[in-house]
């Protein structure tokens, strides 16, 4: 049993053996940084004694490359997609860039997902786990919770562990981890102290910390025995993630030069393959030894996988260091990484190392959005395409790109950066029907977002403009128009309902049946 963690511990071999008996369920841990999530996945996992454990951890870095986590999770239990129906296995097949196909349907994915468990737990009973669920791409969030809240006749626990409950996650059972209370917080705080201590100063730390186990195990590592005697004290305004990063800070600029840049390089690329951060490494000119000082301080492992002790650790030693030591370790792993079996993750490290707009890397980086929204990553889409406007050097071909990175956006529901995005594509060069992109585009950012009213007139104005070049896209934006219109009401001065079908009926019609429609809200 976990020190002061009895009540949580509980809930978790609750559902494991609920899941044993062919009752599953899933449960969100979530709490604040350091305050011990980890721990209690790592307990579920040890107590899950005859089970398939499969497990996946989110990572900032991957948040905008498609179904990243969720091939995590389910490598190794691959072998069963032949036995799917068809379109299942298609659909996975096609999101892990397997096979080549049209984009997955989010429906048939998760579903794909939820029969392979199932398969899974026909042999023995399965425990998901899924750590720094914060930092899943969205593809993969949709597909393990479409799992997970459909778990109740399987043989299948899933366990979460997230800062705050993802929207994604919502609706499942959750628990909430507080700071451990003063008895067991001055006893793990004790555990990490060579000596006693003066307890009026103990109990001024456990009440900084708020029982954080992690800052309570961190905080004394940067002290003096001064401080510990009795002359401690914390910025109480502070935030305890930000305690802790200073902390690990604090370690990491003790470590010699080369190990400093080996940790570098293990936080730019979060995949865990050692074979990777040693090519990077040696590109550097790093050999075995910077590895010694990682271990023994108990920051990183790197073996069988790169894993950092903590999240907070990747991100302190990332933010802490100079730009141009980022950009020389980003340049290690795009040299490192194949371009021909990894090209998009070579695309991201190659722009990440470029300072100056170069077309090639821009080139590039659209090409790697173009796959990306093959494979239903709108959210990848979009990040690739942003950055590869950031690196075009032609002013025209950069407003183009700037615009087609806006309507990534918008689709990925990131609506602040698509009008960004719009502002940047409007100040390049743009013809007549990229003028009426950038106008539809920002209709529906609008129609998305509290400024709903300007939707109408937008759209309005880009289906006109639209009619003279493509009639069919005319009369999709005019229905767009009415649909807004209808939604913004009395709101919509300049463009009312009667008045864009008005327009509608009086515009070309394209020939043929008209398309199928689907929802531009959002």
């Amino acid at each position: 049993m976990l020190l002061g963690r009895q009540a949580e511990s509980v809930a978790l071999d609750q559902l494991l053996q609920s899941a044993r008996s062919g009752n599953g369920g899933a449960i969100v841990v979530h709490g604040e940084p350091g305050i011990g999530k980890s721990a209690l996945l790592d307990h579920a996992m040890a107590g899950a004694t005859g089970f398939h454990v499969l497990r996946t951890v989110g990572s900032e870095a991957e948040m905008e490359v498609p179904f990243a986590a969720l091939h995590q999770l389910c490598a190794p239990r691959l072998v069963g997609l032949e036995q799917l129906p068809a379109p299942q296995r298609d659909a996975l097949g096609v999101a892990f860039a397997l096979t080549a196909g049209p984009a997955p349907d989010r429906l048939v994915v998760g579903l794909a997902v939820l029969n392979l468990l199932s398969q899974l737990a026909g042999e023995r009973p399965v425990l998901c786990v899924v750590d720094d669920a914060q930092w899943l791409d969205r593809e993969s969030a949709q597909a393990v919770a479409f799992a997970a809240r459909r778990l109740a006749t399987e043989r299948v626990a899933a366990v979460f562990g997230a800062r705050s409950i993802p929207s994604e996650l919502d609706g499942l059972a959750d628990l909430r981890v507080e700071g451990l209370d003063q008895p067991a917080a001055l006893t793990l705080l004790r555990s990490a102290l060579p000596d006693r201590m003066d307890e009026a100063v103990l109990e001024r730390i456990v009440a900084e910390t708020h029982g954080n186990p992690l800052a309570l195990l961190e905080l004394p590592r940067g002290l003096t025995p001064a401080q510990l005697a009795g002359g401690f004290a914390l910025p109480v305004s502070v935030p305890i993630p930000s305690r802790i990063e200073a902390s690990f800070r604090r370690r990491i600029v003790k470590l010699p030069p080369a190990s400093r840049r080996l940790l570098l390089i293990a936080a730019a690329e979060p995949t865990g393959d050692p074979a990777l951060l040693w090519r990077a490494a040696e590109r550097l000119g790093i050999d075995d030894s910077a590895a010694a000082a990682l271990e023994a301080e108990g920051l990183l492992e790197l073996r069988p996988r790169v894993v950092f002790r903590h999240p907070l650790i990747r991100s302190a030693v990332y933010q802490a260091a100079p730009p141009e030591e980022r950009r020389k370790a980003h340049d290690a792993l795009a040299d490192a990484t194949d371009a021909e079996i990894d090209p998009d993750r070579h695309a991201w490290h190659r722009s990440q190392a470029t300072v100056r707009p170069d077309e090639a890397v821009a080139r590039e980086l659209e090409l790697s959005a173009g796959r990306a929204q093959s494979r239903g990553g709108l959210a990848a889409a979009a990040a690739f395409m942003e950055r590869s406007a950031e690196l075009t050097v032609d002013p025209k071909l950069r407003a183009g790109r700037a615009l087609i990175a806006a309507e990534a956006k918008r689709q990925a529901g990131a609506l602040e950066a698509a009008l960004a995005l719009a502002t940047l594509a409007e100040r390049g060069p743009l013809d007549d029907v990229q003028r009426a992109e950038l106008d539809v585009v920002r209709g529906r950012i609008s129609f998305a977002s509290e400024r709903g009213n300007e939707a109408p007139r937008l759209l309005l104005k880009a289906a006109q403009q639209l009619e003279l070049h493509d009639v069919r896209r005319a009369r999709e934006t005019y229905l767009d128009a009415i649909t807004a219109a209808v939604f913004a009401g009395r709101l919509a001065h300049e463009a009312r309902a009667r008045d864009v079908a008005t327009s509608a009926l009086a515009g070309r019609r394209p020939p043929g049946p008209p398309p199928r429609r689907r929802s531009r809200r959002g």
